[in-house]
């Protein structure tokens, strides 16, 4: 071997489940065994392609292994790294042209991607700040100190057009000049590390792959604002990213990044971890405030704003985990480099964590522009079973779903607004032709209403009472003056509630409402659900393909198949509880859902 190779492993929270350590371990262990040099095994952040993890990957090569497991470590040093021959059982095929791809850059689901924020994750090991310093680390902090006012790196954040990656997109040179200019003995940069979406692990995978860059990111905010200060808001539910942003804190401070005369100069700057119990709300911003100074985390209104009063009433800048590890790069490298791909409102990449009915499940970095097409039917693969998309809720569950229709509509924020969704944090939850959007839109409300603080009346009973609603028209009780009900207070709702939790809680039922209309109409209407999802507007029924074998029968609860065995069975629809087991045990598939 010519030059030194590595072997990159993903370890995310998802791969790691998946024995990604052991993988790690049998491979050094016969590294040993067969006396092999320079090689060196590294357990990295996440490849983003969840789908067919653990990922293994070889470089300088590039080779790119899927869904690996502990036993074939030995096959990949015999046959890879000392005979130099690929393994074809474990590359990726491609699913249309049936070709084996050598190369991830040559995998669709890689090339329309474009890795800035998720730069290190994958290449690097998080818990190495060595390794983070040969990849450009803590180059962007050494550049604002020795070359650039607090007021230049304010004008440059606010010239880069950089967005708020947690929510509704607050330009944040705006936030960080606002709290520049608030005079204060004591100032604080806030980490809001709380990512509490459904299907969302945008941050948390940033925080395991590449923590570094969120610490350097927040220096800079720190820097530019005047604190010294900053505390990381994380969910305690979160231990690998608490594990990795905690040896990576204390790697910098010993390496002279945090602390006090930071590279000599009269800064100084530390972090310090604060735990969330995992409450959704907490996600906004005075209600994590109030978190950190422990009491309940309920939002207040603004003004003032925390970059006024915050954190013990000191002004303090928040801001969301993506939106930190853009900082240095932007920093380092310009702000017309950010600008160079995006579009003009809502220049960057984003980062979006593909979830549901979609073939390729994992966390993409896209440009802001990119069309909702692209993402789930060229890098996300189309949806699973073959089965027709139907919509994708945007934004979690304070976003909306978009139809098919919509398919062309590009990603950002002004855009999405007008759709009646959001950006939010990044979440794609993915829906086919088996979804009920009534449901869905029951689903995601049931979640707000969990996670509501409760403080204001119209998110604590609003969203109760259209839950009721919801619920009324999934059971086949709805009435068509319920269409109107919903809609109208779940406006009163949106124009009324304190914080974003509430004001955005009605966009699942004011985006299905809009998009699918005549949906709501069949169950209300027809006491039908078309998709076949609500059970209590269902019928089971046995077709000629029974043979008898009476295994319908035999798991029904309340004994409503009646027949005998090798003779064809029927379903007495006035004791049917329509609890599905007889649909789920038939292996002849004569039990069809009407």
């Amino acid at each position: 071997m010519n030059c030194k190779k590595k072997i990159l492993i993903c370890g995310g929270t998802g791969c790691l489940s998946s024995k990604s350590e052991d993988i790690k371990h049998n491979l050094e262990n016969y590294i040993d065994k067969y006396g092999i040099k320079d090689v060196e095994v590294i357990l990295t952040g996440c490849f983003g392609f969840c789908e067919k993890g653990p990922i293994v990957k070889i470089v300088p090569e590039n080779t790119f292994y899927i869904e690996v497991k502990p036993e074939d470590a030995e096959e990949i040093i015999k046959r890879d790294i000392i005979d130099g021959e690929k393994i074809d059982r474990l590359l990726y095929r491609d699913p249309k042209s049936e070709e084996l791809i050598y190369d991830s850059k040559d995998m669709e689901f890689y090339q329309k991607q474009e890795r800035r924020a998720l730069k290190n994750c994958g290449l690097i090991d998080p818990e190495n700040i060595q390794d983070f310093l040969l990849h450009d680390g803590y180059r962007a902090i050494e550049k604002v100190l020795f070359n650039m006012s607090n007021a230049d790196v304010v004008k440059e954040i606010k010239e880069s057009g950089l967005r708020g990656r947690g929510g509704g997109g607050f330009l944040t040179g705006i936030k960080w000049e606002i709290a520049s200019k608030n005079e204060s003995e004591q100032k604080y940069i806030v980490c809001n590390a709380d990512e509490g979406d459904p299907g969302a692990f945008m941050d948390r995978s940033i925080l395991e792959g590449d923590p570094h860059s969120v610490i350097e990111g927040m220096m800079i905010a720190g820097y530019a604002i005047g604190a010294n200060k900053g505390l990381v808001y994380i969910r305690a539910e979160y231990p690998l990213a608490i594990h990795r942003l905690t040896v990576a804190i204390e790697a910098a401070r010993k390496a002279g990044y945090l602390g006090k005369n930071i590279l000599g100069t009269e800064f100084e700057f530390d972090i310090e971890l604060k735990f969330g119990a995992g409450a959704f709300v907490c996600g906004e911003e005075t209600a994590l405030i109030h978190s950190m100074e422990g009491r309940r985390g309920e939002p207040t209104s603004k003004p003032p704003y925390p970059a006024e009063k915050g954190f013990w009433k000191q002004p303090t800048v928040v801001n969301n985990v993506e939106t930190l590890v853009n900082v240095p790069r932007i920093l380092l490298y310009g702000k017309d480099w950010f600008r160079e791909v995006g579009t003009e409102t809502s220049p960057g990449t984003k980062v979006f964590a593909l979830a549901g009915k979609i073939n390729n499940v994992g966390l993409v970095e896209v440009p802001m522009g990119i069309s909702l097409r692209e993402i789930i039917f060229e890098i996300g693969g189309g949806i699973k079973n073959n089965k027709k998309f139907k919509a994708v809720q945007t934004g979690g569950p304070s976003g909306g779903c978009l139809s098919e229709k919509d398919l062309d509509t590009p990603i950002d924020f002004d855009t999405l607004s007008k759709k009646g969704s959001i950006m939010g944090s990044g979440g794609m939850v993915v829906m086919d032709e088996d979804d009920c959007m009534v449901a869905i839109a029951k689903f995601f409300l049931e979640f707000t209403l969990d996670e509501s603080c409760g403080k204001c009346t119209p998110c604590r009973v609003g969203n109760t009472r259209l839950y009721e609603i919801l619920d009324r028209i999934t059971n086949g009780k709805g009435k068509p003056e319920d269409l109107n009900l919903l809609k109208e207070l779940s406006e009163g709702i949106k124009a009324t509630s304190l914080c974003g939790l509430g004001q955005t809680s009605a966009n699942p039922v004011l985006s299905t409402l809009n998009q699918f209309y005549n949906e709501y109409l069949d169950h209300v209407v027809n006491k039908k659900c078309t998709a076949k999802a609500c059970q209590k507007l269902i019928t089971f029924h046995i077709t000629d393909n029974c043979i008898g074998c009476t295994a319908c029968s035999r798991m029904c609860p309340v004994n409503a198949i009646e027949g005998s065995l090798k003779h064809k069975h029927t379903i007495n629809s006035e004791i049917c509880i329509k609890c599905g087991a007889c649909f789920e045990n038939c292996k002849f598939n004569a039990v069809e859902k009407l």
